[in-house]
């Protein structure tokens, strides 16, 4: 089966929108040459998910900032990197992503579910911020050639 996935942004990155109209960079390499999302990325390489969010997309992703990870319990980090545990870090890794482009416009003053790569949905809530279940978005519109990125403050994990 093919797995279809996936606060300190720069200031490149926080130019806005209508100067990404025409990106070049996919969201891999947005989000790393942003250089706060070490973690996220290390963990889509351990998943194998580099790749599939280097493909044609689009894809949204909720993507969770270093900070955001290292306030993870102690250790949950290194145990989900960790080999027999792949399954779980696609999991949640997949939980960050809606298989479509999805701008701040799109959502702006709504509240929705949407579904996300690994078939569990999200509550979305623009009312007042923006809120993906538990976590912030700090940074949105975050615009790659495969699609979005939002930055969010805390890792969102299935279930929650």
């Amino acid at each position: 089966m093919i797995r279809r996935t996936f606060i300190a942004a720069t200031a490149a990155l926080m130019m806005a929108p209508a100067a990404f109209a025409g990106a070049t960079k996919d969201i891999v390499e947005t989000a790393a040459s942003a250089g706060s999302f070490n973690t996220l990325l290390a963990a889509a390489k351990a998943a194998g998910l580099v790749h599939t969010l280097k493909g044609d997309g689009p894809f949204t992703v909720f993507a969770p900032t270093d900070e955001a990870f290292a306030a993870l319990p102690e250790g949950t980090v290194e145990t989900l990197l960790k080999p027999e545990n792949k399954d779980q870090l696609i999991a949640i890794l997949t939980y960050h992503v809606v298989p479509a482009k999805v701008m701040s416009g799109d959502i702006a003053g709504k509240k929705a579910n949407v579904k996300t790569v690994n078939g569990e949905k999200l509550s979305v809530n623009a009312k007042n911020g923006v809120k993906v279940n538990d976590a912030t978005v700090t940074a949105a519109d975050i615009v790659a050639s495969n699609g979005v990125i939002h930055v969010v403050d805390t890792v969102i994990l299935p279930g929650s």
